[in-house]
Formats: structure tokens, C-alpha cells, sequence
């Protein structure tokens, strides 16, 4: 008798192995698969309406061969793709029902093991979350980034391009046919963005908890080792099978430590911090937003790549990748840490860490700049934290006082930004309000919001500019974002109006509306709470039930485990 799961659907006699293997039968399967050997999913986010996942479906052979020839028995099977780049209104909004379909698959079907296919910005924490709920062996196959684009002699990366090109047009500086030439440019190969946008910060977090074997990360979508790693990661999935050793167990509290560590080395995406605390939340790890800049916010920025620097991934990983970065951060981290490869990082890495290139790569003693982490920000505007990425920001603006310029949707932004008759300059501060998670709903990636059209034209390139929404890690400036409590639901961001004075103190970890407590008590009398978008379907559960962004926007009923136990036959 098989010792695995799936015996349980697989190893039984009678009516019900009946059932379970002769309709598996159908796809030309041999009796021998059903012998007890190890049952291994292969979890896929491929879609073509994922277009940083579209090559997914090829990765998932190279995964099978490996399955196969340790002795396992493969089967794919989809969930729900979340395509940053078309999911309207937003792919956050819908994280968390794919990590729903991921748990219910996994725990649902004969499988003994996972392998999780991952691309674009949100199947890499949706698919963990899902299956750190469950509780299985659990393996994570990163899609990869894109080849760096190429246009006019000069490297752009995906997103970062897209700010800069779209304020170039804005402004004349260059042609709708030359906007338009460089979008064939920007995306070349498959994979998700080569910026160190949210993508490759998911990759990389997976690399540096130990979910992935070592140089995953940071191979290119379109590289022939990509599958090799592919492949080897089906072999391992199956030995992790039989030597017992389950995501819980490489989750551990050192891990998502490492994790928050290697972010900041590499100027990572602040969305880490909303996911990372969504996974801990279901593995059960306590981790809260101080953790991010006590742990992080000291660590040196190592990662010459936009939007901190000026490379891309496809140098980090002729760089030498991830095992570079933790063999520089080796007096930081704990490197004894388990790995899915059943050895710590140090094991993993004992032969590689040579970096090939100290201008992607900086050395720790050298770094880019001395302190690239996250910062965490509280105060009356933001009372259970705001954050921004220093290392995107400009130097100059990290202590600012300014006056408010309000907008109270993103609508709103959009209809009067341009005004020529808007009442701001380059001092002002700009507020987004309504763009949380359960104002939106989703939080949306529209935090850095693009600068009015009359002060780039004055050459002004960054303002200070805050949010309760996100986003991309693509992107770069002077802003706060996460705002929590948000605005829907009565935070003091609600209560900021045109005028009031703004004072953010990134050395001081404050960000304060210089309002008394008097007149925003009559301020918030006068409140009154927006209606939910709708009362149907999954976006009106979600809006009831999603948490603030400090808690990882997760819904309130999913945070911890509920295992791999399945207590009824289906037939």
C-alpha cells in the first residue's frame, strides 16, 4: 500500500478505484501510473491573455520529463491567470480568488506534491497562497523574465519605459510614431517585465525563500536553462514527496526574514511587502509591517537594475543572479535556512556566488547606495503604516512639507490633472484617495500618479505624491503609498482636503497631515462612507471581507491553514 495522499483516490478497490482510475483512463494513461508512485500537479497560470505567462504551457513539459524520470506520475492542471498588463479593473482585485482555486485544487484532487508554474506579478503570491494553505510538498518553477528590450541603440525596460516614454510624449519630446515604435521594442521574447518590477521581485522572493532551486529567478523566459531548470525541479519535486518535506517546513520565520533582506539588496517592489505578508499569513508566520523596515530598511542596495538603477534582468543573471546577492548579504542572512533542494542556501550556493559584472551586482561593502530598503511610515495620515522605496525616490523630496492638492477618485485625477487652471506647483503634495482595497476595490497600481502636463513642461520629474493604492514596481518617484487605514473605510486620508498642509519625514518614519485633531473630528462627523461597488459575485465578498493593506489584503476568512485532509468520496 502506497504511503503517499493520492493512494487514497488511486489505491482503492472496488466501486470507488473503479471510478477514480478508469476515467483517468481516458487520456491513454497506463495501469502501471497508478501503481502508488507519487501523484505530482503542476500547477499552471498559463493564459494568452497573460502575456508574461503565455509560454507556460512548453515550461510544463520540461516539468513532466523531470516528473517521469524520477519515478512520479504528473498532471497539470489550470487555475484563474491574473495578467497585470489587461485584467481590468485591476489583477489585484483577484489575487485572492486564485489563491481560492489553487487551495481548492490542490486539497481537492489525487496529488501528492505541487509544482507551481508562475509568471506575472500576482500567480506567483496567489499560487503560494493557495498552496501554503494546503500544506504539500510544494516546488515553484518561475516563468522568467523577458529578453532586455532594445530600442534606438539604448536598453528600455518593461514599465520603467512606459513612464518615461509616456512623459516624453506629453511633452513633445518625442512623436505618437516614435510612443508607438517602441512598444515592439519594450516586449520581445516571452516572459513577465525585466525591470525589477513586481514580477522579478516575486521571483526573486521565491529564490530567496528557498521555494526554487538556485539561479531560478533570474534566467531569462526564453533561455534554454529555463527548461533545464524546469525539468530538474519536476525531479526534485518527487524526492521532496518521499522525504516528507512540506512548504511549512521551508516556510519558516528565518526564511521570510532572508526574504525581506534580499528585497531591499535588490530594490525590489514594494508590492513584496503586501504578498509576503499574505503568504505568512497562511503558512501562520507572524509578520507585521514594522518587521519590513526594522529588518529591511538598513540593508544596502546591491542591484544596479531600473527603476533604481540603470540594467535589467537578463545582466543580472549573466551577472551571476540570486546566489550573488546572498553570498554578499552572507553577514545578514541566515544562509542555514532549508531549501526545497532539502540543503540550506549556503549548500546551494557553495559553487556559484562569482559575480561576473560589480556594476549590476555591487558588492556589500560597495554598495549603490548605503540603505535600500523599504521604509515604513506612520503618523496621523497613516496610523497602521504607509511605505515607500527611498531607492526610487528623490533625495531632495524625503523631507517635504507641502500643500495638498486632492483628488478624491482616480477619475477625478484623470478628468482635471491637465487643467491648465489647476491650482498646483511643484511644492504641492497630490493625495489620490478611494484607490484601496476596498475603494477601488482591488488597489489598484495607479499610485504614482503622472505629473500634471504644465510642470513637465516645466521640467519638473518627481513630486511628492500619496495614495492609499499601489504601485507597479516598475515604476519610480517620491511616493507613499498603502496608506492604511484607507479612505473608505474612514481612514484620515478621507479627510484631507485641498490646502492642508502635508509633512513626510522619511528619516523619522512619519508622514503627518498638519490638520488639528478638533477640525478633523468635524471633519469626520460631516464623513460619509462611498457605497460597495456592487452586492454580486466575488467582487462584493471581496470588498466585506478583504483586509488593509498592513494585514497583506488578504480576506479575513483565509488567513491560516485548513490542510490537505479531503473527509468525503465524491461519488
Amino acid at each position: 500500500m502506497s504511503q503517499f495522499r493520492s493512494a487514497d483516490w488511486f489505491g482503492k478497490t472496488g466501486k470507488m478505484g473503479f471510478l477514480y482510475r478508469s476515467w483517468m483512463k481516458n487520456q491513454g494513461m497506463p495501469a502501471d501510473l497508478f501503481d502508488g508512485r507519487p501523484v505530482i500537479g503542476i500547477c499552471n497560470t498559463w493564459s494568452e491573455l497573460t502575456p508574461c505567462n503565455a509560454h507556460l504551457r512548453d515550461l510544463a513539459e520540461s516539468v513532466k520529463r523531470g516528473v517521469f524520470e524520477a519515478g512520479g506520475f504528473p498532471v497539470e492542471f489550470p487555475i484563474m491567470s491574473l495578467g497585470e498588463t489587461l485584467l481590468k479593473p485591476t489583477a489585484m482585485l483577484f489575487r485572492n480568488l486564485a489563491s481560492m482555486d489553487a487551495e481548492e485544487s490542490i486539497r481537492g484532487n489525487p496529488i501528492d506534491g505541487v509544482v507551481l508554474l508562475t509568471g506575472c506579478d500576482k500567480t506567483t503570491p496567489s499560487t503560494m497562497m493557495g498552496a501554503a494553505s494546503v500544506g504539500l510538498p510544494t516546488i515553484v518553477v518561475p516563468g522568467g523574465p523577458m529578453l532586455n528590450g532594445k530600442y534606438r541603440g539604448t536598453d528600455i525596460g518593461s514599465g520603467t519605459a512606459v513612464w518615461k516614454l509616456t512623459d516624453d510624449l506629453k511633452t513633445g519630446k518625442i512623436t505618437n510614431d516614435e510612443y508607438l515604435a517602441a512598444e515592439s521594442c519594450m516586449s520581445r521574447s516571452a516572459g513577465h517585465c525585466m525591470t525589477m518590477g513586481t514580477a522579478s521581485t516575486m521571483a526573486c522572493m521565491v529564490e530567496s525563500l528557498g521555494m526554487c532551486l538556485s539561479q531560478a529567478a533570474a534566467t531569462p523566459a526564453v533561455d534554454s536553462r529555463k527548461k533545464v531548470l524546469a525539468q530538474l525541479s519536476g525531479r526534485r519535486i518527487v524526492e521532496m514527496v518521499k522525504e516528507g518535506l512540506t512548504i511549512s517546513k521551508v516556510l519558516t520565520r528565518t526564511a521570510f526574514e532572508n526574504a525581506i533582506k534580499v528585497n531591499a539588496a535588490i530594490g525590489g517592489s514594494t508590492n513584496f511587502i503586501i504578498h509576503l505578508t499574505a503568504i505568512a499569513g497562511r503558512i501562520g508566520v507572524d509578520l507585521c509591517l514594522d518587521d519590513f523596515d526594522r529588518l529591511g530598511s538598513k540593508i544596502p542596495l546591491l542591484l544596479n537594475l531600473m527603476p533604481s538603477g540603470k540594467y535589467l534582468m537578463e545582466d543580472f543573471y549573466y551577472a551571476g543572479g540570486m546566489p550573488v546577492v546572498l553570498k554578499e548579504l552572507s553577514k545578514e542572512l541566515d544562509l542555514d535556512a532549508i531549501t526545497v533542494t532539502g540543503k540550506s542556501h549556503a549548500e546551494n550556493i557553495k559553487d556559484e556566488g562569482i559575480c561576473y559584472n560589480n556594476d549590476v551586482i555591487a558588492g556589500h561593502d560597495s554598495p549603490i547606495i548605503p540603505e535600500g530598503g523599504i521604509a515604513v511610515l506612520k503618523g496621523n495620515l497613516a496610523i497602521n503604516g504607509a511605505v515607500i522605496k527611498p531607492s526610487a525616490a528623490t533625495p531632495s523630496l524625503m523631507q517635504h512639507t507641502g500643500r495638498a492638492v486632492v483628488f478624491e477618485t482616480i477619475e477625478d485625477y484623470h478628468a482635471r490633472v491637465d487643467e491648465p487652471e489647476l491650482d498646483i506647483d511643484e511644492t504641492c503634495v497630490m493625495v489620490l484617495k478611494n484607490v484601496g482595497p476596498v475603494g477601488y476595490p482591488g488597489m489598484p497600481e495607479v499610485g504614482n500618479m503622472v505629473l500634471p502636463k504644465k510642470l513637465l513642461d516645466k521640467g519638473i520629474t518627481d513630486m511628492v505624491r500619496i495614495s492609499d493604492g499601489r504601485m507597479s514596481g516598475t515604476a519610480y518617484g517620491t511616493v507613499v503609498l498603502h496608506v492604511s487605514p484607507e479612505s473608505a473605510i474612514g481612514g484620515n486620508l478621507a479627510l484631507v482636503e485641498n490646502g492642508d498642509l502635508i509633512r513626510l519625514d522619511v528619516p523619522a518614519r512619519t508622514i503627518d497631515l498638519l490638520v488639528d485633531e478638533a477640525e478633523l473630528e468635524k471633519r469626520r462627523q460631516l464623513w460619509k462612507q462611498p457605497a460597495y461597488h456592487t452586492d454580486r459575485g466575488y467582487v462584493s465578498m471581496y470588498q466585506r471581507h478583504v483586509q488593509q493593506a498592513d494585514k497583506g489584503a488578504d480576506l479575513d476568512f483565509l488567513v491560516g491553514n485548513s490542510g490537505s485532509v479531503v473527509t468525503r468520496d465524491s461519488h
